[in-house]
């Protein structure tokens, strides 16, 4: 089912959206360190985080989902956002380095169709970035945010889906260890949570953060069968002249 985009604004203007984006944005901003000359793109309603670029890169997208609605971004200036089917982006091939994805993956019905996009519209050697709510995590189950909305994943469930999309994963981490609730208290000690969590790498954060970069083949990997029977084979000769 698709976030709606009134939601989604109420989400982050709210405490627990603030503390969301005040982890993750960082982690988001620390793999992409410099990103001058290049064209990036935040597809589901990844705004939020992509304010954190500010001018740098060369050219900044915003795509979101039609079922999703769409919202003026950025606040000033011309409009960079658009609504589009996430399976077939008004984009030519290899045309974006960057492509950030939140509250994108886990709503959508067709989620092979949407990294196989992903992978047509990136360079070769682009890289994405996926926020995806963690199957094991208490904001997946937890239905007052937009984290738990859709399909959770797990790590392997990630890894499959992507080796299936051909990326190749770079980079994983977990963030959101706070339970979500806005009670003054756990909001207080929402920090400490994290501070916790990430240093013990305990089980149960909300989301998964992992970036993957475009895999240009699939590699094939010969068994001992297939090998077996490349030694017996004999090489075709030609047939004897009458």
């Amino acid at each position: 089912m698709a976030l709606d985009i009134v939601d989604l604004r109420g989400f982050y203007g709210g405490p627990l959206g603030r503390i969301a984006l005040r982890r993750l944005a960082p982690m988001v901003r620390a793999r992409w360190e410099n990103c001058v000359g290049l064209s990036m793109l935040g597809l589901g309603f990844a705004t939020p985080y992509l304010d954190a670029f500010g001018r740098e890169p060369m050219r900044v997208l915003a795509f979101m989902p039609a079922e999703q609605g769409v919202v003026n971004w950025p606040a000033s200036g011309l409009s960079s956002s658009a609504l589009v089917e996430p399976g077939l982006m008004p984009l030519p091939d290899s045309s974006i380095d960057r492509v950030l994805i939140v509250h994108g993956l886990e709503t959508t019905e067709h989620p092979r169709d949407l990294l196989s996009e992903v992978w047509r519209i990136l360079t070769p050697g682009g890289r994405v970035i996926l926020i995806v709510p963690s199957r094991r995590g208490l904001w997946a189950r937890v239905d007052t945010t937009p984290f738990g909305q859709g399909q959770p994943y797990s790590r392997a469930q990630l890894r499959g889906l992507l080796r299936d999309t051909l990326f190749s994963p770079l980079h994983w981490a977990e963030a959101l260890y706070p339970p979500p609730f806005e009670w003054r208290l756990l909001l207080q000690l929402a920090p400490a949570f994290e501070r916790i969590g990430t240093a013990l790498s305990l089980p149960g954060a909300g989301v998964h953060l992992v970036e993957a970069t475009k895999q240009l083949y699939r590699p094939l990997l010969a068994g001992r069968g297939a090998r077996q029977l490349l030694r017996k084979a004999v090489p075709a000769v030609a047939a004897p002249r009458a």
